[in-house]
């Protein structure tokens, strides 16, 4: 439990136990394979340096993934001494970044592929990257056209040579239940490797399974996987959830590190008939109790919950009543009994056996899961737990 008094009010809990079962099924599920963990965006919310920290102790993982090259360096200084792949764009002026923080980027862009050589080949340094092809997603990507071009840069620098891996990214693998799609770019995928081929620029790796591949489809995994939202211990989607199980695949595959948790810092009694929050958006129909607590969507807690979500406390659900401010929100207590200041109240997680999850916030918000993690505030006290 936080002990500090700037924190014990609004804190992430990080259960180690649950992170290994999800490195575990993961690594059941492509064995012998690479596993490459995308720590990108705070870690999908839960707090980069505490999950890096809680890799370290993971001798499957091989790679870390990220987005940006702050990331990578945050990576670097929490101890991360194995591989990292950056999969976003780096500014051409970070390039001796990358040489310096040994990492190995993802190359979409000719002109970055270039200064990276040129820089690489004076310092006499040798640079693994990775070629991302562009399959359908129409993101980041290298087109078949484009394909000649970059592998006349690649031969043409020391540094450099050929990419040690390409890849590519599904563009709705978790969206649908209807394949087709991702069978149409896993086939765009295999073509370009042998385009890449014929210019003598043969990867020696090959990797393109996202959560929703590596769970799915064996045949996505090549030499390696890089799961993002399942090492967390969630579903990248309903969907992929019900094709795992229509194939007959496990209920108890993943489960969720992160439990969010706040305290109720004032309990009051209003009467019939009055506001409650901004804009007036609530009015009670009956005498209600109401504890306010000291998040909002500052913290990450969605406006769009306002009038809308609920709550843990004791094991009951409390209503949020009128809007989500910056700093705090309002909920309804009347029929919870025997409740004192600094109670503690269940965000995201368990409370005496109920459970609101983030898919339950991301429906009620009109959101997914990865946004409702994603967004958790940086600010917010995280510790690990047993």
């Amino acid at each position: 439990m936080p002990k500090r008094p700037d924190t014990k009010l609004n804190w992430i809990e990080l259960s180690r136990s649950a992170l290994n079962n999800n490195i575990s099924s993961l690594s059941k599920l492509a064995p012998k394979k690479l596993l490459a963990v995308s720590v990108k965006a705070n870690a999908y919310g839960h707090g980069l340096h505490q999950i890096v920290e809680m890799l370290c102790d993971e001798p499957q993982v091989d790679y870390l993934t990220v987005h940006s090259m702050r990331e990578a360096i945050r990576c670097r200084r929490a101890g991360w001494r194995k591989q990292i792949m950056l999969l976003g764009p780096v500014e051409m002026s970070d390039v001796d970044a990358i040489l310096e923080f040994d990492v190995e980027p993802v190359v979409f862009n000719k002109k970055f592929l270039e200064n990276l050589g040129k820089r690489a080949d004076k310092f006499n340094r040798k640079v693994k990257t990775h070629l991302k092809l562009e399959t359908g997603t129409n993101r980041q990507g290298v087109t078949e056209k484009e394909i000649a071009s970059i592998a006349i840069s690649y031969k043409k620098y020391n540094s450099l040579k050929k990419p040690y891996g390409a890849s590519t990214h599904f563009a709705n693998i978790e969206d649908t239940t209807n394949h087709e799609y991702a069978e149409y770019q896993l086939k765009e995928f295999r073509r370009l490797v042998k385009v890449m081929s014929t210019y003598k620029i043969a990867p020696t790796i090959k990797h393109t399974a996202s959560s929703a591949a590596t769970i799915l489809f064996e045949k996505t995994h090549f030499d390696m996987v890089r799961p993002g939202i399942s090492v967390y211990g969630h579903w990248p989607s309903k969907e992929t959830y019900l094709s795992y199980r229509l194939e007959g695949g496990s209920n108890n595959l993943f489960k969720p590190v992160l439990s969010w948790k706040t305290r109720i810092t004032q309990l009051k009694t209003l009467p019939v008939d009055s506001f409650v929050g901004y804009g007036c958006t609530y009015r009670t129909t009956a005498k209600t109790k109401l504890a306010i607590l000291p998040i909002g969507y500052y913290d990450g807690y969605s406006r769009a919950l306002s009038n809308q979500g609920y709550c843990l406390i004791k094991g009951k659900r409390a209503p949020v009543r009128g809007r989500i401010c910056m700093n705090l929100t309002m909920v309804d207590v009347t029929d919870i009994s025997r409740l004192k200041l600094e109670d503690e109240v269940v965000l995201i997680g368990n409370s005496n056996g109920e459970i609101i999850s983030a898919e339950q916030l991301a429906i009620w918000s009109g959101s997914i899961n990865y946004e409702i993690l994603s967004r958790l505030s940086d600010s917010i006290y995280r510790v690990i737990v047993k």
